[in-house]
């Protein structure tokens, strides 16, 4: 290794503060040095926070609660997180629903409208059952305890003005904010570093 290799070797590391550049210098997201485990702590606090205040459905771990969450923000549909979470997409939807993460576009089958889910609103002030619900509304059950379950879901959120779910988002955010204001960092630090460097290298 000639001199302006092992200098521009060494101002690599200074800035990216690693042993070797043949690390990976990818952080996950979770803190500025890619653990998870402050990100999944402050997760765990917000589900303590709704195990306290509400019964859960769902009978899945912290982790596998934690992990949903993550799953949910990255876009992933109840499909693709029950196969990772080798759970059927059924308990997912009761998982997520216990967490109050409901989609925009939550298929309930055409069947169900605004209409349909005003009056879903307007029954369960009274208790009706799932049912009740399907034969007023000539719905399946199946699908009417679907719609059931969301409606009481949006019902719970509403009641704490959607604060749950705000934190999880705010978590988060401020994970992938912290990866990559740590990226940027490096990158500039070590352009900063190298520039104006004449970079003569035989390969």
């Amino acid at each position: 290794m000639d001199n302006k290799t092992e200098e521009l070797r060494d101002i690599f590391l200074d800035v990216a503060d690693e042993e070797t550049v043949t690390e990976s210098q990818e952080a996950e997201r979770g803190s500025l040095t890619g653990d998870d485990r402050p990100v999944d702590g402050r997760l765990r606090g917000v589900l303590e926070e709704m195990r306290e205040k509400f019964t859960f459905a769902a009978e899945l771990s912290d982790e596998e609660y934690c992990e949903l969450v993550r799953l949910f923000y990255d876009g992933a549909d109840d499909g693709e997180i029950a196969a990772a979470l080798s759970r059927s997409p059924e308990e997912i939807f009761a998982a997520r629903l216990d967490l109050h993460l409901i989609r925009d576009d939550d298929p309930l089958g055409d069947a169900v409208g605004a209409s349909e889910l005003d009056a879903i609103h307007a029954m369960l002030a009274t208790e009706d059952s799932a049912a009740t619900i399907a034969e007023e509304l000539g719905l399946d059950e199946t699908t009417a305890e679907r719609a059931r379950a969301m409606v009481e879901a949006e019902n719970r959120a509403r009641r704490v003005s959607q604060r749950f779910r705000t934190s999880f988002e705010e978590i988060l955010t401020d994970a992938d904010l912290a990866v990559d204001l740590t990226g940027g960092a490096r990158e500039d630090g070590l352009e900063e570093a190298t520039e104006g460097a004449e970079v003569d290298v035989d390969f």
